[in-house]
């Protein structure tokens, strides 16, 4: 094993020698040679390798193989060195040996040197953007799953900061090709992130591009096969993969299939449908409670108050009186005679605690303006409002006789579209309004003795519907499957 002393004299061979360097390939070996050393040796060895790694192509196995060792080493200060050198293999042939050594390298627990390897991914990235490819899609395709999961995630952050000339027509062609072979086994949140790569890729920003990533969601969703409320997987997988496409619809990007398989396989099985999220339904009657019984007093019987959770029920109101308009005698149908009796319960209840939340929070904001409505708070009591003041407008439709569906509102989600001078505006009534002063058929009570409207509550993210992943997808990943990747054990890194 060579001293640090004959590295450097070695080095000092190699550095003098200047274009004849190839010719003295037994000072290249001793150096790397330096593998087998001590600590000293190593870091020594790990800085000289890569250094004329390019001069002596019949010991490029040798050279490679030897820097590998080191980025495998007990010490981290060696390992880091190695690892940051590792760049300038990456020529010709090397480099997608490299590129799936550097991703494999993605395992590490150490924060410096995870950094270090994402920086040489990076930047044999922009070297040759393909060649990269191959190897951290060999790894995605193949891998151990900690080192599938991180190479995905390095894709899904690290794309967008690339620049133009490194992400060619031709390189995003590619990763929709990988990805596509990818999305044929996926979990649940591996499918999220890879919608969110392929969705920044500038050749899909087109609306053939957006009808390519919808194909590829309608065909994750399964929209062939018959639904299974039953199945909490199938589930969770029918919600994720709708919530990816909507952003995608557009004039010419049409929803059709999606809201078919939901008319025709969903919403007749609502009743028996298993949620994948603790504690979510998309029943509206869930967050539309009946009022509580009284006791003979005239008091609450019931020991807790519902909470009532308005940004839920804005996004599934709507979505009935989106529904309603089609089948406008639904509710007025004899059959349904005994449903709509439950359901005006439902809303009058519903409408009371509406409009104190309503006048709580006009109180709140009233005076504000400028600065003082750009506080956290504030923005929340904004959107408060108008979630409010939605659901408000949707309930007095409703409250018609019959039931009516003409009115409109701006979903509390979406940015408000300026209208045009000289453009009629649509019909909208966002104000609130006292409720509807007919009762619904039932017992009538004492004005004394009418039971305060519950409490209220908006969900953390107001108008926001994308609850976190929560590793839902069970079962093992045969064939199509949502569930968890089986385990590998760590190889050696080649």
């Amino acid at each position: 094993m060579p001293t640090v002393e004959e590295l450097y004299r070695n080095y000092g061979i190699l550095a003098d020698a200047t274009e004849q360097v190839g010719q003295h390939k037994d000072a290249y070996q001793v150096i790397l040679d330096g593998v087998k050393g001590g600590t000293k040796e190593k870091r020594l060895a790990a800085q000289f390798i890569p250094k004329f790694f390019k001069h002596f192509p019949e010991l490029a196995d040798s050279a490679i193989n030897a820097q590998l060792d080191l980025c495998e080493d007990e010490d981290v200060s060696i390992r880091r060195q190695a690892i940051k050198e590792l760049p300038q293999f990456a020529t010709g042939e090397n480099l997608p040996r490299v590129a799936d050594i550097l991703t494999q390298l993605l395992q590490t627990d150490d924060s410096a040197e995870f950094n270090l390897v994402n920086n040489a991914l990076l930047s044999i990235f922009k070297m040759d953007a393909k060649g990269t490819l191959g190897g951290l899609f060999s790894q995605i395709l193949q891998g151990e799953d900690i080192v599938r999961e991180r190479a995905i995630k390095f894709l899904s952050t690290k794309l967008k900061t690339l620049p133009d000339e490194v992400l060619t027509k031709e390189v995003e062609e590619l990763i929709l090709t990988e990805s596509k072979k990818v999305l044929e086994d996926v979990t649940g949140e591996e499918f999220v992130l890879f919608m969110k790569i392929l969705s920044g890729l500038k050749s899909l920003q087109t609306v053939s591009g957006r009808q390519q990533l919808v194909e590829l969601v309608a065909e994750q969703a399964d929209l062939e096969q018959t639904f299974n409320p039953s199945d909490p997987d199938c589930v969770d997988r029918l919600l994720q993969c709708t919530r990816q496409a909507v952003p995608l619809f557009s004039k010419n990007v049409h929803s059709t299939r999606f809201v078919t398989y939901f008319c025709e396989q969903v919403l007749p099985n609502l009743s028996s449908l298993t949620t994948p999220v603790e504690g979510l339904d998309i029943q509206l009657e869930e967050y539309m409670p009946l009022p509580p019984e009284e006791a003979e007093n005239g008091e609450n019987a019931g020991n807790e108050e519902p909470k009532l959770q308005f940004s839920y029920v804005e996004c599934l109101l709507y979505s009935f009186h989106q529904l309603g308009r089609k089948l406008p005698d639904f509710l007025t149908a004899k059959l349904n005679a005994e449903k709509l009796k439950d359901f005006k319960i439902r809303l009058q209840y519903f409408a009371r605690g509406l409009q104190v939340y309503i006048r709580q929070l006009r109180l709140a904001l009233q005076g504000k303006t400028g600065e003082a409505l750009k506080t956290d708070e504030n923005k929340i009591k904004v959107v408060a409002l108008k979630i409010t003041n939605n659901i408000n407008v949707l309930i007095k439709d409703l409250f018609h006789i019959p039931p009516s569906y003409k009115s409109t509102v701006t979903l509390s989600w979406k940015p408000v579209q300026k209208v045009e001078i000289g453009q009629k505006r649509a019909t909208e009534d966002t104000t609130s309004g006292s409720p509807p002063k007919k009762s619904p058929a039932g017992p009538k009570r004492d004005a004394r003795q009418i039971y305060n409207p519950p409490s209220g509550k908006y969900s953390g993210n107001l108008g926001n519907f994308n609850y976190e992943q929560r590793g839902a997808f069970r079962g093992s990943r045969g064939g199509r499957g949502w569930g968890a990747r089986g385990n590998r054990s760590r190889g050696r890194l080649y």
